[in-house]
């Protein structure tokens, strides 16, 4: 493609700045992507993470409600894979291992590629950056982070009691796995995984991708909490509810401070609590 005054001589009519205006102006259009290609890229994204685990998490809620009333069914967020204790454990690191890989796709998208030699020697951002996903403000983060637990987990409980009350719920057993040195360090990280592959992909990525498409913020948080909502679907009626109010809440957080981190935070405090709570004590207490 040929851009305007990109062909122009110095010599005859034109100059240098004329011309170096032009290159800079064709290596930023270069590195802009179609809006056909972000609808790829975000299909992408979406495919091998949370889009994946919505289709499945529709087809596992059918499954369920043609088994049996949702009230006798059990979703286990944490299984043990294996009987043999270290393989146990190969198998939750793995998987917890590439459960990111696609966040890691989703960052290097958002990453601005421009190097020194482009638009003027201005480097990139990076999506760490873009995201509010790093340690600039780690006090600030935290104690947001810690409220919000505490906003989006109180009221949770009283959802899913009702969910269970009303037959749309299913019973959670947040970790089914056996009681080894390592349980505890494992739920911990699974919970960190959860919160940053949400947080990062339904939240700091598709907000930027579907505003790039110009859709309104309002239509844009309403996709985004559905996603959150329908990827939850397995566990019951309830829990997409509570996910999809919970989804609202973090994109109209992070819109408004644009720093992902304290969503991060929040999340995984909220699993962590379900997670280790439960390992620990849910049977001591009568549950699972």
């Amino acid at each position: 493609m040929i851009f305007p005054g990109a062909l122009i001589n110095p010599s005859i009519g034109g100059n240098a700045g004329t011309a170096g205006q032009a290159q800079t102006g064709q290596d930023r259009n270069m590195l802009v992507p179609s809006r056909r290609r972000l609808r790829l890229e975000v299909w992408i994204v979406l495919g091998l993470s949370l889009g994946q685990s919505a289709v499945y998490s529709v087809v596992q809620l059918l499954d369920k409600m043609t088994r049996a009333p949702l009230a006798e069914g059990t979703s286990t967020l944490n299984r043990s894979q294996s009987s043999r204790e270290y393989f146990d454990l190969t198998y939750q690191l793995l998987d917890i291992f590439f459960a990111l890989v696609p966040v890691v796709l989703a960052l290097y998208f958002l990453t601005d590629h421009r190097t020194s030699g482009l638009s003027g020697g201005g480097r990139g951002v990076t999506a760490f950056q873009k995201l509010g996903l790093n340690f600039d403000r780690p006090g600030r983060d935290l104690l947001q982070g810690f409220g919000l637990a505490a906003v989006i987990g109180i009221p949770s409980l009283g959802l899913y009691a009702a969910g269970r009350a009303m037959g749309i719920t299913t019973a959670i057993i947040p970790s089914a796995l056996d009681a080894y040195w390592w349980t505890v360090p494992v739920l911990v990280l699974s919970a960190i995984r959860h919160g940053i592959v949400e947080e990062v992909i339904v939240v700091g990525y598709l907000l930027d991708r579907l505003g790039k498409f110009g859709w309104s913020l309002p239509l844009a948080i309403f996709t985004s909490a559905m996603l959150r909502g329908s990827y939850h679907l397995y566990q019951g009626f309830g829990p997409f509810i509570g996910n999809a109010i919970m989804g609202v809440i973090f994109a109209l957080v992070y819109t408004k401070t644009r720093r992902l981190m304290p969503l991060v935070i929040a999340h995984a405090v909220l699993d962590i609590v379900a997670f280790v709570g439960f390992s620990l004590f849910g049977r001591s207490i009568g549950l699972g």
